[in-house]
């Protein structure tokens, strides 16, 4: 090892005694249990059910309070007590009891979420739990946490419960003591892509995720639409702004994000004052608080912004005749005098054909008020500083892929052929596949935002992302087409249908699993896929455990608009040292006093860990024994006076 790195390593361990506390300090972390896993997918802006899911850690805290009191205290207060830590201050808020009542109330409780924060502390150092404790009671909750059971500390134990009551302090410390609980129940948060579109406040997850304590991102494809409309692709701005209008989220875009449509509006009104843009009317799942606009209206703006979108999409693929799109520029297929559509051959009857703005002869044209209005989004966009504060965000916690503790995690596929080979995809002239392909487009989306303005490599980059969002080779998409064009103007369904790329029938093999193991360096034996981009239909008997155990598909429905498809809520893998687990959403009623004691997951048990896994089994374990070899080094250093000692 260099001199030069053992001398930066003595600043901080200057002497033997230093360096040994610390080599200690590590093998004792080795040996403890390894902190819970929670992985979830899909999440497509419902914050309310994703914060819920947080809060109670997708049921795991219901599960020790029960596993604490299912003897003692009856199912009813064990509800109230879960609720209690869930949401504390609400519930804090609904207390009736006075005098006498409610002094008895709040010692019995305060005592029982001291015992629920011990069982969910247990695998952590005492340290690391300190660190987490908010610090106007952290003497006070070590103490309670770590204070012995004999007698003469039961006095000393009650007394401090006591002096909190006396004191006044106990909705604080009730509510600190409940937060600290949900911080201990996840120890790592993996998300495994589309946080954005169809639910109402995506901005209101990332604030939440930016404020957790550790959490990776998987980016998903309608990630990479905002994280590409960010960098300035005219195109997908133009299309996180219609999937906005779609679901009826104006206070995403006008109050999450600081985005004003008022010149939409006013563009649309106008051109399409003639027009009720009947097959524009948005979906209204969730209704606006901030920022709300008449369905009549909507519609209006939301045929404006697709055709914009199409043609600007049109645009891009005349640009990049590589991305081989051309049967993707549909406003160039249509004979406007028939009002058909000609696509593989066929003749489709348009459901619309009122294209006030589309010159037959240059179909991909923007007239100059259209120009113009992009133009004002575009700025809009760019200087949004939560979105782009957001966005960095993305960007720095996430990636294409990640593997973690054996565990691969992405969002949509590994591109395939039809024989069960990984698929080489050619991208300026070079050729890609498997984790080879990932991480050179996790370098392009890079590219994408932070290369340097101006230049051409990061102008194509930014392009890319729009074929990363609808491209039928990209790994988050894996559709043979987007076909938007078709769900808005046709009728038949044969042309609206998307062909999934063969990974997605051939992965529910065990040996294909492995085949993509052996590619990514893994230990097949032990590792698993989690990866989210297509609804399990439990409704129609499917199943998210697929080849044997070995991949996970956990985009379960979340969101409102797949729940009627799915018949569930969605999915969350639970991997904590003993066991793999399962839980089952269900669908999240906001109702707090009639439903949410309803709306606990079911949680299975899908796999156990035999040993029990411990922090030395994990990629934090690996890293420690490497500080625990440099510290050994620095030890032999200091013996051989190669370095000298500070005292």
């Amino acid at each position: 090892m260099e001199k030069r790195y053992l001398e930066l390593l003595a600043k901080e361990y200057p002497n033997i005694e230093s360096a040994a506390t610390e080599i200690i300090n590590l093998n004792a972390i080795q040996c403890l249990p390894k902190g819970t896993e929670y992985f979830f997918s899909d999440l497509h802006g419902e914050y309310e059910a994703f914060i819920h899911l947080l809060k109670s850690a997708s049921g795991v805290i219901r599960t020790k309070i029960d596993d604490l009191f299912g003897k003692t205290i009856s199912k009813k207060d064990r509800i109230q007590l879960a609720e209690l830590i869930y949401y504390p201050e609400r519930q804090l808020r609904e207390i009736t009891l006075e005098g006498e009542a409610l002094e008895d109330w709040q010692r019995i409780t305060i005592y029982r979420l001291v015992q629920v924060c011990k069982k969910a502390s247990s695998k952590y150092t005492r340290s690391k739990v300190r660190k987490k404790m908010p610090a106007e009671y952290a003497y006070i909750l070590d103490e309670l946490l770590h204070a012995d059971e004999s007698v003469d500390k039961e006095y000393y134990y009650q007394s401090i419960i006591q002096s909190i009551v006396d004191m006044g302090s106990t909705d604080t410390f009730i509510t600190a003591i409940c937060t600290l609980i949900q911080e201990l129940c996840i120890d790592r948060l993996h998300i495994i892509g589309d946080i954005y579109d169809r639910g109402p406040r995506p901005d209101i997850i990332m604030n939440e995720l930016e404020s957790f304590h550790d959490v990776d991102i998987q980016w998903g494809n309608h990630d990479i639409s905002w994280m590409g409309a960010a960098s300035g692709n005219r195109a997908l701005i133009a299309n996180v702004v219609r999937m906005a209008i779609h679901y009826n989220n104006f206070d995403l875009i006008e109050d999450g994000y600081g985005i004003s449509l008022r010149a939409l509006a006013t563009f649309a009104s106008e051109v399409y004052r003639k027009d009720v843009c009947a097959l524009f009317v948005p979906y209204v799942w969730d209704e606006n608080k901030y920022a709300p606009v008449s369905l009549e209206l909507a519609a209006k703006m939301h045929k404006a912004i697709t055709i914009i979108q199409f043609k600007l999409e049109g645009q891009l693929i005349e640009k990049h005749p590589e991305y081989q799109m051309d049967d993707r520029a549909l406003l160039g297929k249509i004979d406007y005098k028939k009002g058909v559509l000609c696509l593989d051959g066929k003749e489709y009857e348009l459901k619309d054909t009122k294209f006030p703005t589309v010159n037959p002869k240059k179909p991909f044209e923007l007239t100059k008020e259209e120009e113009q209005l992009i133009e004002v989004l575009e700025g809009a966009f760019k200087h949004s500083k939560i979105l782009h504060k957001h966005i960095h965000f993305l960007y720095s916690h996430g990636a294409m892929y990640k593997c973690v503790n054996n565990n691969l995690l992405y969002h949509g596929c590994i591109p395939m052929t039809k024989d069960g080979t990984l698929e080489e995809v050619e991208f300026y002239g070079e050729k890609y596949k498997g984790k080879d392909l990932l991480d050179y487009l996790n370098d392009k989306v890079n590219e994408a935002y932070f290369g340097e303005e101006g230049s051409r490599e990061k102008e194509d980059a930014s392009d890319f992302m729009w074929y990363l969002w609808c491209g039928s080779k990209s790994p988050v998409f894996g559709k043979s087409k987007l076909a938007c064009f078709e769900q808005y103007f046709l009728m038949e369904e044969e042309a609206k249908k998307e062909r999934y790329n063969p990974y997605y029938m051939l992965s529910s093999k065990e040996e294909i699993c492995n085949l993509i193991f052996d590619d990514f360096g893994m230990d097949k034996k032990s590792a698993h896929i989690i990866n989210g981009h297509v609804p399990v239909k439990m409704k129609d008997g499917e199943s998210p455990i697929k080849a044997n155990g070995k991949l996970f598909v956990i985009d379960g429905g979340i969101s409102k608009a797949y729940q009627s498809k799915t018949g569930i809520a969605g999915y969350t893998l639970i991997y904590n040292s003993r066991t793999l687990n399962l839980a089952e959403h269900k669908p999240f009623v906001s109702n707090p006093k009639e439903e949410l004691h309803k709306q606990t997951p079911k949680v299975s048990i899908i796999e156990r860990m035999s040993p029990r896994v411990t922090v030395a089994n994990t990629d934090i374990g690996k890293e420690l024994s490497k500080q625990v070899e440099d510290l050994q080094e620095l030890i032999k250093a200091y013996k051989e006076g190669a370095i000298k000692e500070v005292f």
